[in-house]
């Protein structure tokens, strides 16, 4: 890449940065003018590289994917035990959630390509059937719904704004709680649960 493209790049960058920034911080009353002041550069540069408020829109939307998918590949899901792993991808999650969720309410939820869907759910799928190889999970359930119930929770909790009323932490640590009493092998049998005594003593 030539000198001129790695500038354009960096800018491009700056700009994105600038956006996303601004969208979590003021919502859509945000203005293509408020970008460029945010990121340093002028009406014209931002207009260059951005024609219009949908295409800078657009092009922030592909990089959250972007970053979502880096930040999974980079996390060592592998690397560590399971319920780790869960807690991990709920940081993240609430994470990116509360540095876009602007921009998804305004832009709506973007058109994922195939591929990049595939590298979102990759490292999760390998999360998940390694928990039931290894016996993390309980056996009633298959790895594939396994996945999709914790994919519910965690769209709920987002869709919630969880992690605006408790914070990032907080919220991934309670979704990953509720999510691993659920699907852990150490649970209450159904016995247990009819014939605990009630809270009264009754």
């Amino acid at each position: 890449m030539t000198r001129n493209g790695h500038l354009r790049d960096r800018v491009a960058v700056a700009i994105l940065d600038a956006a996303a920034m601004l969208l979590a911080r003021r919502g859509e009353s945000v203005s293509m003018a408020d970008v460029a002041a945010a990121a340093g550069v002028g009406r014209t540069t931002l207009y260059r590289h951005f024609p219009s408020r949908e295409t800078l829109l657009d092009a922030l939307s592909q990089e959250a994917c972007a970053e979502l998918i880096g930040k999974l590949a980079d996390a060592g899901l592998d690397c560590v035990a399971v319920p780790e792993g869960v807690a991990r991808v709920s940081r993240i999650a609430m994470g990116q959630a509360a540095k876009y969720q602007a921009l998804m309410r305004i832009h709506g939820k973007p058109a994922v390509p195939d591929e990049t869907a595939r590298q979102l759910m990759a490292p999760l799928t390998a999360l998940f059937v390694r928990g039931s190889a290894d016996g993390t999970w309980r056996t009633d359930l298959g790895p594939d719904t396994l996945l999709d119930l914790y994919s519910a929770l965690l769209q709920g909790a987002l869709g919630q704004a969880l992690h605006a009323k408790l914070g990032v932490e907080p919220a991934a640590a309670a979704v990953t709680s509720v999510f691993m009493h659920g699907a852990g092998t150490r649970r209450p049998a159904s016995d247990d649960l009819v014939n605990s005594p009630s809270p009264t003593g009754f």
